[in-house]
């Protein structure tokens, strides 16, 4: 999915870029890219490093949303499907 589609899907009004939701959404991507990188390119540690802040950046946002509005939290988990 391209950048601005998410940006478009998860704005909670015009031109928001910066709401948890889309903060969240853009990690999301970015980590499934770099993980399908990782799973050919085993020894490519700098971006396994790259990878691993990513995680923990789109966990923190993640802690904040749920602490802020749960109901929020649970539609944005349940539109990217983070939990099985």
């Amino acid at each position: 999915m391209e950048k601005s589609e998410i940006i478009k899907k998860f704005a909670q009004h015009e031109g928001d870029t910066g709401s948890p939701e889309v903060q969240i959404a853009l990690l999301t991507e970015r980590i499934n890219h770099l993980n399908e990188h990782l799973k050919e390119h085993k020894h490519d540690n700098h971006s396994r490093r790259g990878l691993l802040k990513m995680v923990g950046k789109r966990r923190g946002l993640l802690d904040y949303l749920k602490a802020k509005d749960i109901e929020r939290y649970r539609a944005v988990v349940a539109a990217l499907e983070l939990r099985k």
